[in-house]
């Protein structure tokens, strides 16, 4: 927004508008002033102010002072305004070539999507469209028309609704002697027009078709006035307009000796019910244009749909390709041997011509020939199901004048490597597109009906193309049954591939293939990769699930991926979908139990890592189950930051995991699971934990266990105190301590009394709190809980605050300040410093308060904890008014100050993490 409006001031009110397109957060004024102040940062970090880049402040506004010259916006308008000046077309096709060189993607892009911007993005994409066509025009006037077509046709593709664009386009063609193409974009842009607005063409365009027939029925009734041109034509015959390429005298003899020109057309029928993928087909579309003789990669997972996208894109862009289309099915993973290269090439032979009796024997003759025959043609070769790179070298078209579409389980990257192949990943389908594929087929009324349990087929199907026409066709043949009831079925995971099977096709059969042709290390691993029960992969948890070295595992992923059985998200990161585990898991149940042991041992240990870096200092709630195996390698976490952010992405994977321990008895391992999750718990506290933390007491009473009992006793009254059910709440907690005195565990006890204090103050109890508060604290000093005993201070503090004794909360604030001071995360320091700096303010000393609060609003902001400024701000406001009456209210037991923890250092937002 700054860069849009460089050495300008912005007011607050439209930065708060561009940032947030609804309605802006409480806190809106100070999340900007966060941004900003990172912002300058960054400028520092850079050395902005050397290049004359200073962000400054303008009252109630922001000014980002710059050469103007520095914005490639900027310069991209200043050569526009050049080139309205200049009546040398050399000179405006350097100038605006150059200027559109500036342009890496849309403008704006990756950003929030607000009016403002949007705006601004619009009138910058106007002005590039109006520099093409500028560009157009230039080529036109220097007579190279082949060039013009090739800078509109990507850009008519784009925008297929800009008449004057199209009509500009077609007059480029006709000059470039591609007078049926020109034609065919009216009539296709005709069609367009009628089925999307209901509108018929404008004058510019129409008036370009009748300039295109006046051109044609002249050159029919004066035919020696065009013999020149003909003469010419002849001499380039099937010339690329978009490159202004003559076809070869050698591919021209060779022609001759193959006999008639024929255009090949092999092209199977084009797919139908064919769904969306436009982002697929726009890139497709942007690649074939960009550059000569490209070789494109579909690749994606069996039963993705790649063969489809190519079919149809091939349909879609059949009139771009005058000499023909080839296609062939490599069967490179099918129940049916490859396709031998020499068979392939011979059938394109005969295609593109060659009599059975002049074929070339031997297979270098063959592709030489076939190289001859393609170098002068604009043609399509469509290679679909190739197993690799090495059976498709020999296929390639020569010369610049072909496309080349290859479809692939595998990566090919050797193909990208050696050929400079363009890759275009095939994915799975997003759920709007999902639905309106099982519509397709089954008809939009019945989805219609049923709209809720269309959408909960189509995510049990992962978003598959192939699983989702499987289903759709048996409901199709049993119209009993409903997509509920078939819904339903499909939850069951023992029975999900066996339903999705119609006669000889299925998603079982299809991975199946893929793993036929996996490298042995690719292979072993994937036989042991069914306990896993999340989406998420990285190498240390394959590794335990293998019970092999991480290197080994790291391998083997990597030819999964290439494999597209899974899909690499990140440095040792994959996604595995849940068809494909739930393959992976049918493939070998007797390694279950074991695996599924592993699986958990390597969660505990992985668990305790990520508390240890989001409550540095703190003390684990508890140790490795006995018996555990040790995994060779977990992941490790740089910081809280890390951590919580691990959390948060595997909390449907760890609760998986603890419903595959109670199912499996394993109730050591499931509380295990379940409390060492509490750093994020506690960040998150009305996030609908309940249900686990009760699986996890239950899995405690099964086990027996009087010390985990009382923890997640503790805990779940916490988080049942947060949801506004006290009486559930303090019948757990109550529970709690005397659970922890009979395991005789000292920490859960202190932990116990400390939530059951919070609580109590939150509903009005001004006796209890301060005794279970003191018994909490003297239990962690004689223990040596650090953590522990900060806590309990930082409670003292707010109960006696909110009781009238400001002198002994003053003391208990700064006793935890300086026992956490080295040890504790921001948001813990900010809360005891706006709790020290309330009590005080109570006793009258003023300055030091101020002092405090002050400090902490610096703290918190470095830390980017918006609550905890918000609090600080507050009470350091409230300074000059005359000082309330202090009382046990919501608000001394609700806010970021009130909340405990299962370990004992919980000082953050609802919510999420001050991070956030």
């Amino acid at each position: 927004m700054l860069l849009a409006h460089p050495n300008t001031p912005v007011g607050v009110e439209r930065l708060t508008e561009a940032l947030w397109d609804e309605e802006p957060p409480r806190h809106a004024r100070t999340v900007l002033q966060g941004h900003v102040s990172r912002l300058r940062a960054v400028f520092a970090q850079h050395d902005a102010a050397a290049h004359g880049v200073e962000l400054l402040t303008q009252g109630a506004a922001y000014r980002l002072r710059l050469p103007e010259t520095l914005v490639d916006a900027h310069r991209f308008e200043e050569s526009l305004r050049l080139v309205r000046r200049s009546a040398d077309p050399g000179e405006t096709v350097a100038v605006l070539r150059e200027a559109l060189g500036l342009w890496q993607g849309p403008a704006f892009d990756g950003t929030v999507h607000s009016a403002p911007l949007e705006a601004r993005a619009h009138a910058l994409e106007e002005l590039r469209l109006t520099a093409v066509e500028a560009l157009a025009s230039a080529y036109g006037q220097l007579g190279d028309h082949g060039a013009a077509a090739s800078v509109l046709r990507a850009e008519a593709a784009a925008h297929p609704l800009r008449e004057p664009l199209v009509a500009q386009l077609m007059l480029a063609l006709a000059r470039a002697g591609r007078q049926a193409d020109a034609l065919d974009w009216f009539h296709r842009t005709r069609k367009l027009l009628a089925d999307e607005i209901g509108v018929d063409p404008a004058p510019v365009l129409t008036g370009a078709y009748n300039t295109l027939l006046r051109t044609d029925a002249h050159a029919r009734a004066h035919p020696e006035a065009h013999a020149d041109a003909d003469a010419h034509t002849h001499a380039h015959a099937h010339a690329d307009a978009d490159h202004g390429t003559a076809r070869p005298p050698a591919a021209r003899s060779h022609e001759a000796a193959a006999g008639p020109a024929v255009t090949p057309q092999l092209l199977p029928r084009r797919p139908r019910g064919f769904i969306a993928r436009q982002d697929e087909l726009d890139t497709l579309d942007r690649i074939t244009t960009a550059a000569p003789g490209p070789i494109v990669t579909l690749t994606g997972s069996a039963g993705v749909g790649k063969t489809a996208l190519a079919v149809h894109w091939s349909h879609r862009r059949r009139a771009d390709f005058p000499d023909g289309t080839l296609f062939a099915d490599l069967c490179g993973f099918s129940p049916t041997p490859a396709r031998d290269t020499r068979a392939v090439l011979r059938e394109f032979l005969l295609a593109l011509g060659v009599p059975v009796e002049r074929m070339p024997g031997s297979p270098a003759a063959l592709g030489a020939r076939y190289r001859e025959l393609t170098a002068g043609r604009r043609l399509l070769v469509v290679l679909d199901n190739a197993v690799d790179s090495e059976q498709i070298r020999p296929l390639l078209p020569g010369g610049d004048e072909c496309v080349t579409l290859v479809t692939s389980r595998d990566r090919l990257d050797g193909l990208v490597a050696t050929d400079a192949a363009r890759p275009v990943t095939v994915g799975t389908l997003p759920a709007a597109d999902s639905t309106a594929l099982l519509a397709a087929v089954l008809g939009p009324e019945a989805v219609a009906a049923e709209p809720e349990a269309a959408a909960r087929l189509a995510g049990l199907c992962d978003g598959l193309p192939l699983a989702l026409r499987v289903a759709a066709a048996r409901l199709a043949t049993r119209p009993h049954r409903g997509l509920a009831s078939f819904a339903g079925e499909l939850a069951d995971e023992q029975h999900r591939l066996d339903l999705l099977k119609a006669e000889d096709t299925g998603v079982a059969a299809a991975l199946g293939l893929s793993l036929r042709h996996l490298p042995e290390p690719a292979r072993w691993l994937f036989h042991h990769l069914g306990p896993h029960t999340g989406a998420t992969l990285d190498t240390c948890t394959a590794a335990a699930l293998a019970d092999c070295p991480p290197p080994r595992a790291a391998l083997a992923l990597d030819q999964l991926a290439a494999a597209q059985l899974v899909v690499e998200t990140g440095p040792q990161s994959y996604v595995l979908h849940d068809l494909v585990r739930l393959f992976a898991r049918s493939l070998a149940p007797d390694h279950e139990p074991a695996g599924l042991l592993r699986l958990l041992d390597h969660w505990v240990q992985t668990l305790l890592g990520a508390c240890a870096a989001a409550e540095p200092g703190g003390e684990p709630c508890c140790a490795l189950p006995p018996g555990a195996g040790r995994t060779a390698e977990i992941r490790r976490f740089a910081d809280r930051t890390a951590a919580l952010a691990w959390y948060s992405a595997e909390r449907g994977t760890l609760r998986a995991t603890v419903e595959a321990a109670v199912a499996a008895g394993l109730h050591d391992r499931a509380w295990r699971l379940v409390l060492l999750q509490w750093p994020l718990i506690v960040w998150q506290v009305r996030d609908g934990w309940v249900p686990l933390l009760e699986q996890g007491l239950a899995s405690a009473e099964l086990d027996g266990d009087p010390a985990a009992q009382s923890r997640a006793s503790a805990l779940l009254g916490w988080v049942l105190s947060e949801e506004g059910r006290p009486e559930e709440a303090l019948t757990r907690l109550e529970r709690a301590p005397d659970l922890a005195v009979r395991a005789g565990d000292f920490a859960g006890e202190a932990v116990a009394r400390i939530n059951l204090a919070v609580a109590l103050m939150r509903y009005g109890d001004r006796e209890r709190p301060g005794g279970l508060l003191a018994d909490a604290l003297a239990l962690a000093e004689r223990e040596g809980l650090t953590e522990t005993a900060t806590l309990a201070h930082q409670h003292l503090a707010q109960h006696l605050l909110s009781v009238g004794a400001a002198a002994e909360a003053a003391e208990h604030a700064a006793r935890g300040l300086a026992l956490a001071a080295p040890l504790l995360a921001a948001p813990r320091r900010v809360v005891l410093r706006t709790l020290h700096g309330e009590a005080l303010a109570a006793v009258g000393r003023t300055g030091e308060a101020v002092r405090q609060l002050h400090e902490a609003i610096r703290e918190a902001r470095a830390d980017a904890y918006e609550e905890g400024e918000v609090a600080a701000r507050v009470a350091l406001d409230g300074l000059a008014e005359p000082e309330p009456q202090r009382g046990p209210g919501p608000e001394w037991s609700t806010g970021a100050r009130g909340r405990s923890s299962l370990g004992g250092s919980r000082s953050g937002p609802r919510g999420g993490s001050p991070r956030s």
